[in-house]
């Protein structure tokens, strides 16, 4: 049916809704409608809870608490009208203890108070049971909901009592034992102490504590005498028995007799008084810098019986030796001597130091200060206001001068962009000690920022403030101008502008582009260009207008939504380049070895080429390749010869060269052929053989001949090392045969020996000339006959080891 009719809401949620803390509580709500009614819940009579699950017919609420009570209402709406519910949630609970009794022991005639107090909605009833019957008001026993007195306990009270909370929704119970005691006076867990000592002229207190019920009634006697207060003695109303003013005349027997109607008792101690402790040196106050060391003194007399010891307090803190961290130390190890040593003196070691020389006794204390001078304190409450766009005012709350005043204060500040906190500039220069605000200029405009305060004294500088809260300086306008202005290259009739990006601590506001000025030179108008974004880098002005390699003048200025910078100085940037339009002419290639050839050339005419000359290009192939599939090699400037390796031996190659600048080559030089040398032997010389003849050595070695496929041989040369470490001498011959000159002292040397001709040089033959004084060598042809004198050469070419014969000679 397309009838379109308002919402009517036919599921209706009732309107009181009863639920436990704890429990899921859910609503429904379902209206008719065309079009589908929209369904929204509210609470009309606090915040929506976090525990709503909202589907839109139904309302859930899991685990619901006091917080969600209240008035809930269900809205249908669509496009004809709108139609609302309300109804309440109301949450109950369980009862449950706030303060339940535990088992109790009270002495008879005493009086008790018992207490429960329950939680639950509706509000729980607290009823009583004694031994599992109810209890009620009666004689001494009053009973008031939650409470339940006793006056005079009587043993017949004992028993196990319970208090039973509850409501319709549940029964809580709390059980506990009540027993009274009734006890004649008795010393035996806690007697009078059997041998007292005391000070002389200072005061005892000895406790008098039988374990009694009711409480005893308590005298005290010395010896025969019954004690009463007096000046000098104090008899408390729980017994214990206290002596001033203590003399030798006090020593004695000291008797508390104890007494209750269940009966009597008594316990005796004896009273020994003992010289009384004394501060015999007392600490002195003193001024120190911080990290300074200290010596506090302590020395004290004592009665020699009695072992005595020093404790030290800070602000009546005790001081932990094991714990400082080795700040403080025991100075003498002496028993009568308590110096306390203070290293490297940190501001929280200054206060009242309190030394206490102790007995079991007595004791004796004397205090004196210490005063630890350093670097101020942390400013506070760092306040940054009057932002403009270079400078922001200022103020902060004074510090601790921790003892020495304060000389000024130094401000820091950092960026965004950098994690390290700079000393800035400010308004004064110098901020004296006694300021409390100061201006920070030379910012910079549309930047982020955190500023600190330190403060500092003839002592040094103090720890910082905490930072302030970020702040953005006000925009301006750009007041630098773009670096690195350049450019050129690009393709034909294109002006290509190059420039750094400008940094964000130069940006001095949002919306920075840059603004590229560009004219023909000697022409007088000027073309300008806006180019969005500061991170962009280049300008590309197309015209078909524009001559290859034409010089145009630049300059270019930034901009943001505050107005524009100044302008760079004018720079000279050349339009795109043409590729060379000629060829370098007479081209000559030459086979240097097997594998390497030289190429040279005529230049072309720096007219011929339309803008810079950045070197040739040498092309070269096979003959029967094509030239696209060419080796190349480049050089760069103006020379005008190459030399090109990697070859292939014994092979015709095909050369041209060509121009090149930023726009491309130019055109190929007529091509030329070479033809590589075959390459050398491969064969190293054999054979070696040496023979010494006073300051010389004459190395010999069988010719290499090469073959058909390998380039003639013209020579040998051979690379002389006396040592590991010398360096080596370069032998040429042209037979193979050679004479070297050696030193008196001469008693080995490395000597490598190869073929050399136009293919290059052959592979090495590496031997080691060894020689004992006054022996001559030689090589015999076969290695099976006998000889006086015997040269193993090894046949991997890389080293030949000449041993001497071990035959006698």
């Amino acid at each position: 049916d397309a009838r379109q009719f308002p919402p009517s809401i036919k599921a209706r949620f009732p309107a009181d809704t009863y639920a436990l803390t704890g429990q899921a509580v859910t609503l429904e709500c379902f209206a008719f409608g065309n079009p589908v009614p929209r369904i929204t819940w509210r609470k009309l009579d606090g915040p929506q809870s976090s525990k709503w699950i909202g589907s839109e017919p139904l309302l859930q609420i899991q685990q619901a608490g006091f917080e969600d009570e209240g008035t809930y209402e269900c809205e249908a709406e669509n496009a004809k009208g709108r139609d609302t519910h309300q109804g309440r949630i109301i949450i109950h609970a369980q009862p449950e203890w706030l303060d339940v009794i535990s088992d109790t022991e009270a002495d008879i005639g005493s009086d008790l108070r018992w207490s429960c107090v329950a939680s639950g909605k509706p509000r729980p009833t607290v009823r009583w049971l004694r031994d599992g019957q109810p209890l009620t008001s009666q004689n001494r026993i009053e009973v008031r909901g939650g409470e339940l007195r006793f006056s005079k306990l009587v043993q017949e009270d004992s028993g196990m009592y319970q208090c039973v909370a509850e409501n319709k929704h549940g029964t809580v119970y709390a059980s506990a034992e009540l027993t009274v005691q009734a006890l004649a006076p008795d010393f035996r867990l806690n007697p009078v102490k059997r041998l007292i000592p005391a000070a002389r002229s200072g005061k005892v207190i000895i406790p008098c504590q039988p374990r009694a019920a009711p409480k005893a009634t308590v005298l005290w006697t010395k010896g025969t005498e019954l004690l009463v207060n007096s000046s000098r003695v104090t008899i408390t109303a729980g017994g214990t028995l206290i002596l001033q003013n203590i003399s030798k005349s006090d020593e004695g027997k000291y008797t508390c007799f104890a007494e209750n109607p269940m009966g009597k008792a008594n316990s005796t101690g004896i009273l020994s008084v003992r010289d009384a402790t004394k501060i015999t040196l007392a600490p002195s106050s003193a001024d120190i810098n911080v990290g300074e060391n200290l010596t506090l003194q302590c020395h004290a007399s004592h009665d020699p019986t009695m072992d005595l010891t020093f404790t030290w307090s800070l602000d009546d803190f005790p001081i932990d030796l094991d714990k400082s961290e080795g700040h403080y130390r025991r100075a003498s190890a002496k028993e009568t001597i308590g110096d306390l040593s203070i290293s490297n003196a940190q501001l929280r070691h200054s206060g009242r130091y309190t030394c206490t020389a102790q007995t079991v006794v007595d004791s004796a204390s004397e205090s004196a200060t210490l005063t630890v001078r350093g670097p101020p304190g942390p400013p506070g409450g760092v306040v940054v206001r009057d932002i403009g766009d270079t400078s922001v005012q200022l103020s902060w709350s004074r510090g601790f001068d921790n003892h020495s005043p304060i000389a000024r204060y130094l401000i820091e500040a950092r960026t965004l962009l950098s994690s390290q906190w700079k000393q800035m500039r400010t308004n004064p220069i110098n901020i004296e000690g006694n300021a409390e605000t100061a201006q920070v200029v030379n910012l910079i405009p549309w930047m982020d920022y955190e500023f600190r305060v330190l403060a500092s004294n003839i002592l040094g500088i103090g720890e910082p403030s905490l930072p302030s809260s970020k702040i953005r300086t006000k925009e301006a306008a750009p007041t630098v101008a773009p670096s690195g202005l350049g450019g050129g290259g690009g393709a034909p009739n294109e002006l290509i502008i190059t420039w750094t990006p400008t940094l964000r601590d130069y940006q001095n506001g949002d919306g920075f582009g840059y603004i590229v000025s560009f004219r023909r030179k000697g022409s007088q108008a000027w073309l300008r260009e806006r180019v969005p974004h500061a991170e962009s880098l280049h300008f590309v002005y197309r015209n078909e207008s524009i001559a290859p390699y034409t010089p145009f003048e630049v300059k270019i200025k930034a901009y943001n939504r505050k107005g524009e910078g100044p302008e760079s100085l004018t720079a000279i940037v050349y339009s795109a380049e043409e590729e060379p339009k000629a060829a370098p002419y007479r081209v000559i290639a030459k086979s240097v070895l097997s594998s390497e050839m030289d190429v040279s050339w005529e230049p072309v005419e720096q007219g011929e080429v339309t803008g810079v000359l950045l070197g040739y290009e040498i092309r070269y192939w096979k003959d029967g390749d094509k030239e696209e599939a060419a080796d190349r090699v480049r050089t760069a400037g103006l020379v005008t010869s190459a030399h090109v390796t990697g070859l292939n031996p014994n092979t015709i190659y095909h050369v041209s060269v060509r121009a090149y600048n930023r726009a491309g080559t130019g055109p190929p030089s007529p091509s030329t052929n070479v033809t590589t040398t075959r390459p050398p032997p491969k064969r190293p010389p054999g054979n070696i053989s040496w023979t010494f003849s006073g300051s010389s050595v004459s190395i010999k070695w069988d010719p290499v001949v090469a073959k058909a496929d390998e380039s003639a041989v013209t020579g040998y040369k051979m690379l002389y090392r006396q040592d590991s470490h010398s360096a080596p001498t370069l032998y040429l011959a042209s037979k193979s045969q050679i004479d070297i000159p050696i030193p008196e002292d001469f008693t080995h040397a490395f000597v490598q020996i190869r073929v050399t001709g136009p293919g290059g040089d052959g592979t090495p033959a590496e031997v080691h000339i060894l020689r004992n004084s006054g022996t001559s060598m030689m090589v015999e042809d076969s290695g099976t006959r006998p000889a006086p004198h015997v040269v193993v050469i090894t046949t991997n070419s890389l080293l030949l080891v000449a041993l001497l014969s071990s035959l006698e000679l």
